[in-house]
């Protein structure tokens, strides 16, 4: 936690140029890029093995640079679970030992806040894209399974002084998340705030602060567009401060609640190092399709209400109205442009400028 200063840093698996380098070079590029520290979406992306010695020296790196260090572990759906191999690898296939490993590891290096989730993305068309709508397994099923297998890891965490914060990721809502921290214990569990991918549950921005902010101990912060096309609303990720996100008063609510952790930026590394093609056309700023009008998708929400529902709407009404006065690009043009590495810093460097223009409203001033 920050404490009394706002720090600003960067995913780990973001920081551009780092593809390909050395994991203790992330903390080198996010120095140059003037940000506070590094979030690593997992300690095997620290160290594949969990030496304890090469952890170690990533811990004093990152302290000789004055930078935060934050970590996570992975899946604990598990029925996703599988999409996680190094998890079981890491036990000789006993999983909950596998955790048992990764939870030691970070806790012995002083990272103690540590992000787990709940499912994963997939390019596959429309509401197939999320573990909510699986059709060999309920989601209820999912949400239960995880819950038992979170229990089965809370001695774990008690042992070792440690927080589970799960991602309010795409396929899960804010009101399951609560809910999971609540059975299972906030003395264990905590949230990783991602500041948008709950739009794409058709929840508000502030509305999902609101819920969630008593237990946010990690983040991951971006920014999108929103618009409304007939096959239902549009979801495209933009530089922080520029879209749809009123990023003060989110801090506001935060703040409230007395919820001040690191500022993590969740941007995007250059096309040709996400897989880009070619034609240096970024795959991650293709927009995203929310099945507003299905039915299916409609039932799948039954903690939605109409009233946050029309709000989120509104937002994307807004930006339809921004691209029609010229106030944005539009989606078809901000995905069609090349995204070259030094679009990716200049994607960084706008973020945490505004994040850092907002400190006054987090309450604090900021570090750098």
């Amino acid at each position: 936690m920050t404490g009394e200063t706002m720090r600003v840093g960067i995913d780990g698996r973001k920081v551009p140029g780092a593809t390909g380098r050395p994991p203790v070079e992330r903390l080198d590029l996010a120095r140059e890029l003037g940000l506070d520290g590094v979030f690593y979406r997992t300690v095997f992306d620290m160290d594949p093995e969990l030496d304890a010695g090469r952890l170690a020296e990533l811990r004093r790196h990152a302290d000789h640079l004055g930078l935060y260090l934050e970590a996570g572990i992975g899946n604990v759906n598990p029925y996703a679970m599988a999409e996680h191999p190094h998890l079981r690898k890491a036990g000789d296939g006993d999983t909950v030992l596998g955790f048992r490993q990764a939870i030691e590891a970070a806790a012995g290096i002083g990272c103690r806040e540590l992000w787990v989730v709940t499912g994963g993305f997939k390019d596959f068309p429309g509401r197939f894209a999320y573990d909510r709508f699986r059709t060999d397994v309920d989601w209820s099923v999912q949400l239960e399974e995880t819950a038992r297998f979170l229990e089965l890891l809370a001695p774990i965490c008690r042992d070792h002084g440690v927080h589970l914060n799960l991602e309010t990721h795409e396929e899960i809502t804010s009101f399951e998340l609560v809910r999971l921290v609540e059975r299972v214990g906030p003395d264990v569990l905590g949230i990783t705030f991602d500041t948008t991918n709950l739009l794409q549950r058709g929840e508000h921005p502030l509305e999902s602060a609101r819920r969630v902010a008593p237990y946010v101990r990690q983040t991951h912060v971006k920014d999108c567009l929103l618009g409304i096309r007939e096959d239902g609303m549009r979801y495209q990720l933009r530089p922080v401060g520029t879209g749809a996100v009123d990023m003060a008063a989110l801090l506001g609510v935060l703040r409230d609640a007395g919820a001040r952790p690191n500022l993590s930026l969740e941007t995007l590394t250059s096309a040709a190092e996400s897989g880009g093609g070619e034609d240096g056309l970024h795959p991650y700023l293709r927009p995203l399709t929310i099945d507003l009008y299905d039915p299916v998708w409609h039932a799948m929400h039954p903690d939605l209400t109409s009233a946050e529902l029309t709000a989120t709407i509104r937002l994307a009404v807004e930006g339809e109205r921004r691209v029609a006065q010229g106030d944005a690009e539009s989606m078809d043009a901000f995905a069609g442009r090349r995204f070259t590495h030094a679009d990716a810093v200049a994607f960084v460097r706008a973020g945490a400028a505004h994040l850092r223009s907002l400190a006054s409203e987090w309450g604090v001033p900021c570090l750098a």
